[in-house]
This record gives structure tokens, C-alpha cells and sequence, in this order.
């Protein structure tokens, strides 16, 4: 009797820290270079660093393990109106499965919650983390 008290003990002390740890963070973007940020458009009669909220902004290029993602996201009156994907990973016909799978997910979740706070897409987490940089950065851009 005695032994299974202690075993009970100790299994649920184990399950109690386990329960206690945080969950695993993504490791760093390989190779993630930081690079001076690109606008494809300026309204006219603005200067750079004017708050528009209108046009296409191009966000950097984010180098991942699977390669690099690229995103420009259009803007009317500050609104996210649409958002396309100028490069993906399509090194491995497996990476080309993933990108056709996870951008669109990310474009509509993006677009429904109109800023870059979305949850990366389950299974593509390097190419969910690189989309949501480079879309921060054209967001950025958009609002500098």
C-alpha cells in the first residue's frame, strides 16, 4: 500500500511540472538579415515618412530555413485590402506543398484581422514566422 502512495506521489508531481513548463519557443529564423525596407508606392504629393495608410508596400525579405518569404500588403485609408505573396519557399517540392497550403490561411486570417498578429499555421512554422515579419515590416512602412 505504501508503494503505490509513492508512486501516485510521484507521478502526479511529475505531471504537475510538466504542466508547469512553457511551451517550446520557435527557434530563430535562419539567417534572418535585416534589410532596408522597401515602399513600391508613394501617393503623390507626400513625402516619405508621411502616415498615408494608402498604397502597396512591400515588406522585407525574410530569409527562413525553407527559404525566403516576401509579402506586399495594398492599403486604402489604413485598411489591409489585399496582401500578396512575392516570394515563398520552393526549394523541395514538400516546401511548395507547404506555401500553397499556409499563405492563403495566412492571407485570409491577416486580412480578417487586419495587422500581423495572427497564429502561425500549424506545420509551417518557419514560413508562418517569415509571412508575418515581412507583413509587419509593410505594415510598418504603411504607418511611418
Amino acid at each position: 500500500m505504501r508503494r503505490a502512495v509513492l508512486a501516485t506521489t510521484g507521478i502526479s508531481a511529475l505531471v504537475v511540472a510538466l504542466l508547469a513548463l512553457k511551451p517550446h519557443q520557435l527557434p530563430a529564423l535562419a539567417a534572418a538579415v535585416p534589410r532596408s525596407p522597401t515602399t513600391s508606392h508613394t501617393p503623390a504629393g507626400t513625402s516619405p515618412g508621411t502616415p498615408t495608410g494608402t498604397g502597396t508596400f512591400t515588406g522585407d525579405p525574410i530569409d527562413t530555413q525553407y527559404g525566403t518569404v516576401q509579402v506586399a500588403a495594398t492599403l486604402s485609408q489604413g485598411r489591409i485590402t489585399s496582401i500578396k505573396v512575392l516570394q515563398a519557399p520552393d526549394r523541395r517540392g514538400r516546401d511548395q506543398e507547404i506555401a500553397a497550403y499556409a499563405l492563403p490561411r495566412l492571407t485570409q486570417e491577416a486580412i480578417g484581422a487586419q495587422s500581423a498578429h495572427i497564429d502561425a499555421v500549424s506545420g509551417a512554422s518557419y514560413t508562418s514566422q517569415g509571412y508575418i515579419q515581412s507583413l509587419q515590416s509593410a505594415l510598418d512602412q504603411a504607418h511611418a
